[in-house]
């Protein structure tokens, strides 16, 4: 990967690599989840610290199958031993319960898949039988065996009785000079036991994660899963290709959606929402109706019903706003709660505020909320007035029914239906002449 972030950590659709393996076998009935870490483990277990899981160290790297032994001893020997990978994400719960379920009839199951290229895998060795008899690794396969398109995956169930026996019998005179797991296949079928094989849903499952190519192929295809199974359950998605969601999704039907984009974090989104081009929405709350146009960006806000925000408005975090709100062109709120039927339309910044309902802000007001060492708050009443290139110097109150005129400064609290202005008196000179260039 060339980084210095351990490689489970790079994140495909806002999660870690680990983070989908983990999920992925949260969904089946276990009893506890392993995690055997190497290099940067603190870094590891400090942005995992959410997972319930058991940590083990492996200090040593020498293969795969001492990294499992790290686990082994805080596993029941009754138990079936599921072994997976944290830089292989997209494996799927419906495979995995294939692979359990095979292994409940033998003790035994293996996930291989066929492949058209299969050089730097394991190969699945079968005997006369079809039976799978042992897997021999690229470095060390034969010119014959390198030709057998079926490889290992890496995963496995095994009885956990059976997988200690075996481990401590693994040796490291193999080109690698490691202890491969995968050698207790052959020492599995000496001892009579059948090991069944599985084969995934799609050969993109088994996929891992080598480089940051692998990694954009992945989280394409995975943005390409998420796209259709929302066009499925009535989501129109203008192009799936140009499409990021990077996070959980609660979405009614009926919404629209344009080319890039992203959808990060928790996000609910009610019924009829369009969602115009280049908008980036996160941790967000939209309600039934709403429309947010071209290059808006909303974060961690709650939008109420038919509100209309953008083109290129910006909703920062503790934004609530109220059914029927208009935020407009290169607006920007922030902490703010904005009334029902208020307008916002255009080149403003509301921030630390309160404005009640059916107030119009016009164009280039700003709420000056920031005194050089603290915020302060400015609440605007139910129908107020506010003309355009207006600063309300906060802490300050405008009450409901003022009207505020264009260019004005205020300063001080303003009551009930007055009118609070605060001009230069305007001059005209009609003996002026423009200066001419010498």
């Amino acid at each position: 990967m060339y980084s210095e972030l351990p490689k489970v950590l790079h994140q495909l659709a806002g999660k870690s690599l680990l983070e989908h393996v983990h999920h992925t076998a949260s969904m089946l009935e276990t009893r506890g989840i392993h995690v055997i870490y190497g290099y940067g483990g603190d870094q590891l277990i400090e942005e995992h610290s959410h997972l319930d899981v058991d940590w083990v160290e492996q200090k040593e790297q020498l293969g795969t199958g001492h990294a499992v032994k790290q686990a082994l001893p805080n596993i029941p020997d009754k138990d079936l031993v599921l072994v997976l990978y944290g830089d292989v994400p997209l494996i799927t719960n419906e495979t995995l319960t294939d692979l359990v379920n095979a292994a409940e009839e033998t003790t035994f199951s293996l996930l291989t898949t066929f492949v058209e290229d299969p050089r730097g895998y394991g190969r699945i060795v079968r005997n006369g039988n079809d039976e799978v008899s042992r897997i021999v690794e690229d470095k060390d396969a034969s010119n014959d065996e390198k030709r057998i398109s079926e490889i290992n995956t890496g995963m496995m169930v095994v009885n956990g009785k059976a997988l200690k026996q075996w481990v401590e019998k693994l040796e490291d005179n193999n080109a690698q000079g490691e202890l491969y797991l995968t050698d207790i296949i052959e020492m599995a079928v000496n001892d009579g036991i059948k090991v069944n094989a599985v084969q995934p849903y799609s050969e993109v499952e088994i996929r891992g994660v080598n480089d940051r190519a692998q990694l954009a192929e992945l989280e394409r295809y995975y943005q390409l899963i998420q796209a259709h199974q929302l066009m499925r359950r009535g989501i129109t998605i203008m192009d799936p290709g140009r499409f990021d969601l990077r996070g959980d999704l609660e979405i009614d039907s009926d919404c629209y959606i344009d080319i890039n984009v992203i959808l990060e974090g928790r996000l609910k989104i009610g019924s009829g929402v369009r969602i115009g081009a280049n908008c980036i929405i996160k941790d967000t709350v939209i309600d039934d109706g709403v429309e947010i146009l071209p290059n808006s960006v909303i974060e961690n806000a709650v939008i109420g019903k038919a509100c209309r925000i953008g083109p290129f408005a910006r909703i920062r975090p503790e934004t609530v706003l109220n059914e029927n709100v208009h935020i407009g062109n290169f607006v920007e709120i922030k902490k703010s709660v904005v009334g029902s039927g208020s307008k916002v339309n255009h080149l403003s910044y509301i921030g630390d505020s309160e404005v009640g309902t059916n107030t119009n802000i016009g164009a280039g007001v700003i709420t000056c909320n920031y005194d050089g060492a603290n915020k302060h708050k400015t609440i605007i009443g139910d129908n107020v007035f506010i003309g355009s290139d207006v600063q309300l110097v906060a802490p300050v109150s405008v009450s409901s029914g003022a009207t505020i005129a264009a260019g004005t400064t205020i300063t001080k609290d303003v009551a009930e239906n007055e009118l609070a202005l605060s001009r230069t008196p305007q001059k005209s000179m009609s003996d002026w002449k423009r200066p001419e260039k010498k």
